[in-house]
């Protein structure tokens, strides 16, 4: 493999982890390009598309789904990081 391609691939995985804190009011400060969880259950998420859903998230697995908003309503996930 070579270092460019690995450097490809770091990119893709997520270089920056930010712990959240779910909030009705307040964007994450960036867009993350994913989120994993330490204890799975529901996130409620505004997309980077603009679609506010509820998703089932198991703990430990990487959802490669962009958010700009965790919500604190419906979210019972716990240890929440953004991946960007």
């Amino acid at each position: 493999m070579t270092r460019d391609t690995t450097r490809n691939l770091m990119e893709l995985a997520g270089s920056t982890i930010i712990p959240v804190t779910p909030d009705d009011d307040v964007d994450l400060l960036r867009p993350a390009s994913a989120i994993n969880v330490a204890i799975s259950g529901k996130v409620v998420v505004t997309t980077t598309g603009g679609d506010t859903a509820s998703v089932f998230v198991k703990a430990g697995i990487r959802y490669r789904i962009g958010v700009t908003r965790i919500w604190a309503t419906g979210t019972d996930a716990q240890g929440i990081v953004a991946l960007t």
